[in-house]
């Protein structure tokens, strides 16, 4: 992503886009009951003052995935994995993928890119990627946090129902329910993720502290995922909770967020904060090291592709 060699042949746009898709779909793949748990833990005050009790479901990371899977089974722990795939490859490819070719538009093609030009491309594409991708997102959160009952009963009965469903009793606008919130969440998400990451492999290359290989990956999306969790969380959880929430239930965002201080006080906007964070290092650290894998791949294809002697 950064401090290229003069010998190294840069990945295309083409290659970036369809890679960033691929690896952030691998790293969910790995890292989806982290998800889960956290959205559980984020809505669980909520719950509380609807259904009335004062009982607490879920402990901990850990405690809480084996609430899920005693009493809803293992497949609860990727409950909406269909639609966070298909976020994915429409949000990732977008705010990861053309990352670099923002950075170049706003520098009008040059190399050098200060702390305030990254910053600005984060911000773009992260707000352009829900755009698109901004009805699965909704409907991923929807079945994270559905809790099958004891007949069996569930919210939604498959991914397109949740589409068909959202779409019919909401209005096609509930599809797009917190797209502020997410916009908001995103464009400090991409800006702390990219912008760190970028940040961080440059100065470990500048400095010879490392090759541009696994361990500099490794240690740069480590970095950018605490990073990300302690500026992203108190955004995080508004947003899983607007999303989440009923027709009538918050007025907005700032409604949502007002509300949970009031009734569960500050450290409501850091609740899930531990399995945000095992989620977005172990996230970032199998995104990163997949999408600098799979661009040297893809990139190596290509150039064989068209010179193959």
């Amino acid at each position: 992503m950064v401090v290229v060699k003069p010998n190294d042949v840069v990945p295309s746009a083409g290659i970036k886009f369809f890679g960033a898709g691929m690896a952030a779909c691998i790293a969910d793949l790995i890292t989806f009951p982290l998800d889960t748990a956290k959205v559980r833990l984020q809505i669980q005050g909520e719950s509380q003052k609807v259904e009335g009790s004062s009982a607490v479901r879920y402990r901990g990371v850990f405690g809480t995935i084996n609430t899920m899977v005693r009493t809803e089974g293992a497949r609860s722990l990727y409950n909406g994995l269909v639609a966070g795939l298909q976020r994915q490859m429409s949000f990732a490819s977008v705010r990861i993928g053309l990352y670099d070719s923002m950075k170049q538009f706003y520098t009008r093609g040059t190399e050098s890119a200060g702390i305030v030009t990254r910053l600005m491309a984060g911000c773009t594409t992260g707000a352009m990627a829900v755009a698109f991708a901004q009805p699965t997102d909704v409907v991923k959160v929807r079945f994270q946090a559905q809790v099958r009952v004891a007949d069996g009963e569930r919210r939604y009965n498959s991914t397109l129902d949740a589409y068909k469903t959202i779409a019919r009793d909401e209005g096609v606008r509930g599809l797009w329910r917190g797209c502020i919130p997410n916009i908001t969440r995103n464009a400090i998400v991409n800006c702390a993720e990219l912008v760190t990451y970028d940040m961080i492999k440059e100065l470990i290359l500048k400095y010879d502290l490392m090759t541009d290989n696994l361990p500099c990956h490794f240690t740069a999306a480590f970095g950018a995922g605490f990073c990300t969790t302690v500026v992203a969380s108190p955004v995080d959880v508004v947003k899983t909770r607007f999303m989440n929430s009923g027709n009538g239930q918050y007025t907005s965002a700032i409604n949502c967020a007002l509300t949970m201080l009031r009734n569960e006080g500050p450290a409501a906007f850091y609740k899930g904060f531990m399995p945000s964070f095992l989620r977005l290092g172990s996230w970032n650290i199998v995104m990163f090291v997949t999408y600098e894998q799979i661009k040297r791949g893809m990139t190596r294809a290509q150039q064989y592709w068209e010179s193959p002697f």
